[in-house]
């Protein structure tokens, strides 16, 4: 938990206190539904909680901003974005059930107004929002293309609307055409872990 301190210094206590209570939650709740690799559930604050948290480095999301977390899994990076930003508003989905009902039931147990978690694919998702997030579910060409009618151009924040995704390795064909259009931070300018050696996070804008 000091992880998140430690690059987060500025942190409410109520924050801080929910960060921490996230710990048990999410194994009570992994013993349950596995949603998190059994052998990666005691690096939940770096793996999960900390890498989720890569995007406030790059971001610092306005009041009543509007977010879609697709193919969410347990609930990030939707969770720990929530918690950072208790003013935004996030609708975090997935295509498997089971992990939605953990998504909803730690946001309940943290009190977390501003998560809403729903079984549902991308693809059945009519609004728009001002920015889709997600870790790597899939290529990141593929990804865009079946999430971009989900974006609207009313920016309200520091950087346009679009897409923010936590990605690996190297992925340099699946920019290909948007390079104009596409921001790629390295997460080992953040944090010092060597975790994130390799790790990114893409802003892609709307047209």
């Amino acid at each position: 938990m000091h992880i998140i301190k430690k690059y987060f210094p500025d942190l409410s206590e109520k924050q801080l206190s929910t960060f921490i209570e996230l710990d048990n939650l999410y194994k009570t709740w992994n013993n349950k539904i596995n949603v998190i690799s059994r052998k990666d559930i005691d690096n939940l604050y770096i793996h999960h909680v900390l890498h989720s948290l890569a995007i406030a480095k790059v971001i610092k999301f306005n009041k009543g901003t509007e977010i879609l977390d697709v193919g969410t899994g347990g609930g990030f990076p939707g969770i720990p974005l929530a918690i950072m930003f208790p003013d935004v508003n996030f609708h975090l989905i997935d295509a498997i059930g089971k992990k939605i009902i953990v998504v909803n039931e730690v946001a309940k147990e943290l009190g977390l107004k501003n998560v809403n978690g729903q079984h549902i694919r991308v693809e059945s998702v009519k609004k728009k929002y001002d920015f889709i997030v997600s870790r790597a579910v899939t290529r990141f060409d593929k990804f865009r293309a079946i999430t971009q009618k989900n974006i609207h151009n009313k920016c309200r924040n520091t950087i346009k609307n679009g897409i923010i995704y936590l990605k690996g390795g190297d992925f340099t064909d699946e920019i290909t055409g948007i390079e104009n259009r596409t921001t790629i931070y390295n997460i080992n300018d953040f944090f010092d872990e060597p975790f994130f050696e390799t790790k990114k996070v893409i802003h892609v804008s709307i047209k």
